[in-house]
């Protein structure tokens, strides 16, 4: 690694001309521009990222902020790589990159993107596992960072942000499962503060008030967002006084973990139990094949970096007209999991 100036006595000129030559600056000969570039190549010199940065005041970085540990990610987070996929799809034709900010479990979110905040090391930020009330949305408020956020919160500070329909999902799934002659339906929900427990609950609960029915606190089971989630919720169900006749899994990969605590008991979906939940990639293995809702993960992050960037002015003009706020749909696809009551279970 050769500096700037070792760089400028390679080729005998100045380290203002190299430095012009490798920013693409207009003022420097075609011909040293290709001789800067060449010997550049030839030494192995990269720019220093950092001192560019400051000079410019802006890093070209785009930090995605994501909470791990085996509660969250169980044996692997695939929704959150497609996702990747399509958000860094966008930030390349800008030269951005995307960086993965993973903040543990055991620390907390605030205090985690305060620090990353500190050290300037992200023009925007995207935020995901958004809860009921949520401080980070005033810290980057304050901060006046540009962000959006991949779910919402009660927390407002007027940010952009997408969200997966999941009140469309209760109302498209409550209402199949009615119409198949289900009176007690279970639903699950993220074992923490997520918002999206709140929403998916409560307009599951507005959905069957209007057939009459209701649901028991019993068949709201709390679960973690991985496939031990869904075995626990099999065993919980089994537990119940009252056992449910159909189950409505808000998280994508818990109907794997239900699938196997269901089967142990001898219970077949479809069959015994009516379950409906959410396309992953493991779900196209599961028998009787799982009724579920799908969604493009990669559009989804398509969607979230072009929003964000219609909101950052040095990027805006090209996404002009983007609403800033945004329900993602999910499509129901018909499986084998959501048959009608079983006999005497009415």
């Amino acid at each position: 690694m050769k500096g700037i100036r070792q760089l400028a006595d390679q080729l005998g000129i100045s380290i203002g001309t190299v430095s012009r030559a490798l920013n693409g600056k207009p003022d420097v000969a075609e011909e040293t521009r290709r001789r800067v570039l060449q010997a550049a190549e030839s030494l192995g010199y990269v720019a220093n990222q950092s001192g560019r940065a400051l000079r410019k005041g802006s890093t070209g970085v785009i930090g995605f902020m994501m909470q791990t540990g085996p509660e969250i990610t169980g044996q692997g987070d695939t929704f959150f790589m497609s996702v990747f996929d399509g958000v860094q799809t966008v930030f390349a034709r800008h030269g951005l990159d995307l960086v993965a900010l993973l903040c543990s479990s055991e620390e907390d979110p605030r205090d985690y993107l305060k620090r990353v905040v500190a050290r300037g090391f992200a023009d925007g930020i995207i935020l995901s596992a958004t809860r009921r009330h949520d401080a980070r949305f005033e810290l980057l408020a304050k901060r006046k960072i540009p962000f959006i956020t991949l779910g919402r919160s009660l927390t407002d500070v007027g940010q952009p942000w997408i969200d997966l329909d999941f009140e469309g999902m209760a109302e498209t799934a409550v209402e199949r499962l009615v119409e198949k002659g289900h009176r007690r339906i279970a639903v699950s929900r993220p074992h923490d503060d997520a918002n999206l427990g709140y929403v998916f609950v409560d307009r599951c609960r507005e959905v069957l008030g209007r057939h009459g029915l209701e649901l028991c606190e019993e068949h709201i089971f709390r679960s973690t967002p991985n496939e031990a989630g869904g075995y626990q919720i099999a065993r919980d169900l089994l537990a119940c006084k009252v056992r449910p006749t159909a189950i409505l899994l808000v998280n994508e990969v818990s109907s794997t973990g239900l699938y196997r605590g269901l089967n142990e008991a001898g219970l077949v979906p479809g069959r015994d139990i009516a379950v409906i939940g959410r396309q992953s990639p493991h779900s196209h293995f599961l028998s009787p094949r799982l009724t579920a809702f799908t969604l493009s993960l990669r559009d989804l992050g398509i969607a979230l970096a072009e929003t964000l960037l219609a909101a950052m002015p040095a990027y805006a003009e090209p996404y002009a007209g983007r609403p800033a706020r945004l329900l993602w749909p999910m499509t129901l696809v018909p499986g084998e999991s959501d048959g009608e009551v079983p006999g005497g279970a009415r």
